[in-house]
């Protein structure tokens, strides 16, 4: 694979730094530069954006990211192991790169970045779901990240652009098409990556809406998707009992009839349901 930057090929950077991906960390390398700079572009303009990437591993995305203009790129890295192959990104594109190592989950990356800011990860599977919820539920609305551009199993992708009535559609769909505009851009088959994982992969790229599609208390609605499709087959009006007795009335308020099963009903009615609850 040619370089994209004059930097070596990522699999003489895993040989050079004995980067072997790790399973407990969810490392699935990506090594095909021409891929992770197609990622990269999926994202949109990054000339005039700060960048957040986690999980940036041996920097093949890390690199797309900054030959495609980004102003700057902020990485978090947990495994030590790539830090001296980071460091050798960084030495190469002075004052636009800053690693942060340290979990994702507990780090205050946004005081690190200058807005706008685009999030752009091949995240790992271990995390992914957990930081996209994070990103989608901040205490105050607008975020601070104008997008996201976000590697998952293809199976969590689909999950995030489904439907009423499609077989992937719950509350992962409900809380992200509340507050962003999702679509998936682009699919990898297992051998994209070193090691291969079991499953296909797929980019979901997330536009922020600049206020929730429907007006909602955040809590209230994620307390009720939680409810509601724990026990998805069932009626709502059983699912949904431990709101209050007066749930079947609630409902159809709502315009939700109370045999519904959770699968059926739409971002607007469940917004519904929460004003009401409220």
């Amino acid at each position: 694979m040619a370089s994209i930057d004059g930097l070596p090929p990522l699999r003489e950077v895993i040989r050079a730094h004995d980067l072997v991906a790790k399973k407990q960390l969810g490392q699935n390398f990506l090594l095909d530069l021409n891929l992770t700079a197609r990622i990269a572009r999926s994202a949109g303009d990054l000339t005039g954006a700060d960048v957040l990437e986690v999980g940036p591993g041996p920097g093949g995305l890390t690199r797309g990211l900054l030959a495609e203009g980004a102003r700057h790129v902020v990485v978090v890295e947990k495994d030590p192991r790539a830090l001296p192959a980071l460091d050798e990104i960084a030495a190469h594109y002075p004052g636009r790169l800053t690693v942060l190592m340290g979990d994702a989950l507990a780090l205050d990356v946004a005081a690190h970045l200058t807005p706008p800011v685009k999030v752009v990860a091949n995240l790992p599977y271990n995390v992914g779901t957990e930081l996209l919820i994070r990103w989608l539920s901040p205490p105050a609305w607008p975020p601070f990240w104008q997008s996201l551009t976000l590697m998952f199993q293809k199976e969590v992708a689909e999950r995030i652009v489904a439907r009423p009535g499609d077989d992937a559609y719950g509350r992962l769909a409900l809380l992200a098409q509340w507050r962003a505009e999702p679509r998936i851009v682009m699919t990898l088959p297992p051998e994209a990556f070193t090691p291969a994982p079991k499953v296909h992969s797929a980019v979901v790229h997330l536009t922020r809406l600049e206020a929730p599609r429907y007006p909602a208390d955040g809590a209230v609605l994620s307390r009720i998707t939680a409810m509601a499709f724990n026990q998805r087959r069932k009626m709502l009006r059983s699912s949904l009992k431990g709101l209050g007795p007066d749930i079947e009335q609630k409902l159809l308020a709502a315009g939700i009839p109370p045999t519904a099963r959770a699968e059926e009903i739409g971002l607007a009615q469940f917004c519904a349901l929460a004003r009401s609850l409220a």
